[in-house]
């Protein structure tokens, strides 16, 4: 009885696990049995890989078929174990030899003609399969550029069934991924383009240096879209490894770019008001997939017109931005995306939202109905809130004094520097992602410069959150003021940008 190998990879969220494919040939009648708790789209695979042995011209066994998929007990999503399953069959038939099936990693979906197709999650797969200590993978002919981006495994593109047999017999040599030209720089909107704002555009340079969340309220067209727009543009690149992390799930959700998948600059995801739940955070059936939280990871997630969101979809994001990941349960497994990024909220003041308040026609009970939308406990992890005054004659024709995103860029970038040589021997990348026990321990700033934050939590103004976000604020006030440590004009600066509220 005939039995033969190969190996694919599984993933569960942005992580990959290494799926062992079995191929046992029998006797009896001709059919095929898969096991190994595959979903719906992988029991399609019987098909698929029948039609596409025999369309490639190899020999499809005669008798019973019988395909594991190991660990059994670990839910299979999806088709890209097609070509580790064609594989398994034809060394199991005899047509090709298994030797080169050992220490290589197959992932691809078969057309029935035996084209091998683009799979999602080739990065993943292909870091897993590094860790795990394979040596070879082969992966869609389309997908090389993708999966050039992995280090210390041999790659390899098949665009065809018979191309890969003809590998496993050494009749072929697979193309290799050619040298990667270097990606073009995607434009970024520049800050000098925003009119006037002098106060936003500052919450916005300290936002950038320090990583902190913003709410900006204003009447329409005043600029809150512009400034949330070019924040981008003013955030630090990413390193090697936030590329490949947000690289990875950017390719769990299948919008990579086929020319230059690798991520380098900070995400901008501006999701409609109308978008539920599972996409803001995540879900659907089986295993859940990466939501707007976790496409933007490592960027900027921008709500437009936040109070026109489902109260729900705000509320789930309190987890979220305290622990910078997200969890999800679903039937076949709890799945964990990634999910530290930098919220920008945009809210009108009123429903009618004049140019002007003194044209308001909504009485008070609609206007704070309005923003009550957005509840206490999510404007208490918001670090950063302001308010923004309309535009006048004058400071729309005062052009000449508006700063480039290059120039704000270089200070922002000096300031995080600092703080990675204070946080480096902890781990911390920003200032936003210091605990507040470490701020008031390890860190902790003398009496007189913390006696506003005494007082404002004496009357009940802010919550012991609402400190340890102060303090944060007032770190990198003092990174941006080239300061060793925060002060009592720091600390005040940053009580005063959470107890600003629209003009």
């Amino acid at each position: 009885m005939p039995i033969a190998k190969a190996w694919s990879a599984a993933l569960l969220g942005i992580d990959g696990r290494i799926i062992e494919i079995e191929a046992d040939l029998g006797g009896g009648l001709s059919r095929v049995t898969l096991v190994g708790l595959p979903d719906a789209g992988l029991r399609e695979a019987k098909d698929r890989v029948r039609s596409a042995i025999r369309n490639s011209g190899q020999p499809w066994p005669d008798g019973k078929v019988t395909l594991g998929l190991s660990p059994a007990n670990l839910p299979k999503v999806g088709s890209a174990y097609d070509l580790g399953i064609a594989a398994a069959i034809l060394a199991a038939t005899g047509a090709v030899p298994a030797t080169r099936l050992l220490g290589t990693v197959l992932l691809g979906e078969l057309a029935l003609d035996g084209r091998i197709r683009p799979v999602r999650g080739i990065l993943p797969g292909l870091l897993a399969a590094r860790s795990a200590g394979y040596k070879r993978a082969v992966v869609p002919q389309d997908s090389l550029v993708e999966a050039a981006l992995v280090d210390g495994i041999e790659v390899a593109g098949a665009p065809h069934l018979r191309d890969l047999a003809a590998w496993l017999k050494g009749e072929l040599d697979l193309p290799k991924p050619a040298p990667a030209a270097p990606a073009p720089a995607p434009e970024v909107p520049d800050l000098a383009d925003v009119v006037g704002q002098p106060e936003a555009r500052w919450a916005l340079e300290v936002a950038a240096a320090g990583g902190h969340h913003v709410l900006l309220t204003g009447p329409p067209g005043v600029g809150k879209t512009m400034l949330a727009k070019r924040l981008p543009g003013l955030l630090p690149p990413l390193s090697p490894d936030e590329s490949l992390e947000v690289t990875a799930v950017h390719s769990v959700d299948g919008s990579l770019s086929k020319s230059s998948p690798l991520v380098t600059v900070p995400p901008f995801v501006a999701p409609h008001h109308s978008i539920s739940i599972a996409a803001l955070i995540g879900g659907g059936s089986g295993i859940a997939m990466p939501g707007a939280i976790s496409r933007a990871h490592r960027g900027v997630l921008f709500l437009d017109e936040v109070c026109e969101f489902g109260g729900q979809c705000l509320e789930s994001l309190r987890t979220v931005l305290e622990e910078g990941e997200v969890r999800i349960a679903r039937v076949k497994g709890a799945i964990t995306y990634p999910a530290r990024f930098q919220l920008v909220l945009a809210a009108n003041p009123c429903p009618c939202a004049p140019p002007k308040d003194a044209d308001c026609v909504c009485s008070p009970t609609a206007r704070r109905r309005y923003l009550g939308r957005l509840s206490g406990p999510l404007l208490d992890r918001v670090d950063l809130r302001v308010g923004l005054r309309p535009l006048t004659a004058i400071s729309a024709h005062d052009l000449g004094r508006a700063e480039s995103s290059e120039t704000v860029r270089a200070r922002v970038l000096q300031a995080r520097e600092r703080a990675v040589q204070r946080w480096s021997e902890y781990g911390w990348r920003s200032n936003s992602e210091v605990p507040g026990p470490a701020l008031r321990r390890k860190f902790t700033l003398p009496p007189n410069a913390t006696q506003l934050l005494d007082r404002a939590m004496d009357r009940g103004a802010l919550s012991g959150r609402g400190a340890d976000r102060c303090l944060r604020i007032a770190w990198t006030l003092a990174d941006l003021d080239g300061e060793q440590r925060p002060g009592a004009d720091q600390v005040g600066s940053a009580l005063a940008f959470r107890e600003r509220v629209a003009a």
